[in-house]
């Protein structure tokens, strides 16, 4: 299980990275704003305490509530190579 939410913690750091390179540091103020994501911007280190496919929906969605579906798509492109390392489980329908 650990192995599987670490595969998360990644798609979700590459997800943070990739709307920072659009939005800049807005990216990192929205994703604190996740419950059940600690991270440090400083670092990039990314935790996800609770149910990862929760988490990871809930931090598109919050990318999505404030800058629309293109902020969903850029989304589903930053992780696409990356969701092969993740369960199924573990990857919302929001990102497939």
């Amino acid at each position: 299980m650990v192995q599987m939410t670490e595969a998360v913690e990644k798609i979700v750091n590459k997800i943070i990275e990739e709307q920072a390179a659009i939005i800049g540091p807005v990216a990192w103020s929205e994703a604190k704003k996740v419950k059940g994501l600690n991270l440090n911007a400083q670092t990039h280190e990314v935790h996800i305490d609770g149910d990862a496919k929760v988490v990871l929906e809930n931090l598109v969605g919050q990318y999505e509530k404030l800058f629309g579906k293109l902020s969903r798509e850029v989304c589903r492109d930053a992780v696409r190579p990356l969701l092969q390392f993740a369960s199924q489980e573990e990857i919302p329908q929001i990102l497939k």
